[in-house]
């Protein structure tokens, strides 16, 4: 049985995540103004894969936060600071704590190895302005 697929319920607007941190900030308007040049593009197979991507990430039989906390983790473990910074911001804005995001960041560490600390830094740093 395949649970009802949603959109989350989040708690706080991308421009209130960005007006607490100057990385968040930074990296939603990089984010917004390159993706509007792929939109250009209008190219078929890549709108393909951002709807495969939104829909990973609704409410269903895993809860949206858990699913951020998953992407999260892979994301340091592939050592992709874009994906890190992109769901921090969403986790933060379902509500998930720093504790949690710390913990899944833990687990990336020890599946990833050393070579996921450059990158730990740099999530720190954006967890510290989210959440002080």
């Amino acid at each position: 049985m395949n649970p009802e697929r949603r959109e989350p319920a989040y708690l706080l607007t991308e421009k209130q995540v960005a007006d607490k941190s100057e990385i968040a900030r930074r990296f939603l308007d990089a984010r917004t103004r390159l993706n509007a040049n792929v939109d250009k593009a209008d190219n078929f197979l890549v709108k393909r894969f951002y709807n495969l991507d939104h829909n990973t990430y609704l409410e269903g039989a895993i809860p949206a936060k858990y699913k951020e906390l998953m992407g999260l983790a892979a994301s340091a473990c592939l050592r992709c600071d874009d994906c890190i910074n992109y769901h921090i911001i969403q986790s933060c804005r379902l509500g998930v704590t720093r504790a949690e995001q710390e913990e899944a960041l833990n687990v990336a560490l020890i599946v990833g190895g050393s070579i996921v600390i450059p990158h730990l830094r740099r999530a720190y740093e954006l967890l510290t302005e989210l959440y002080g």
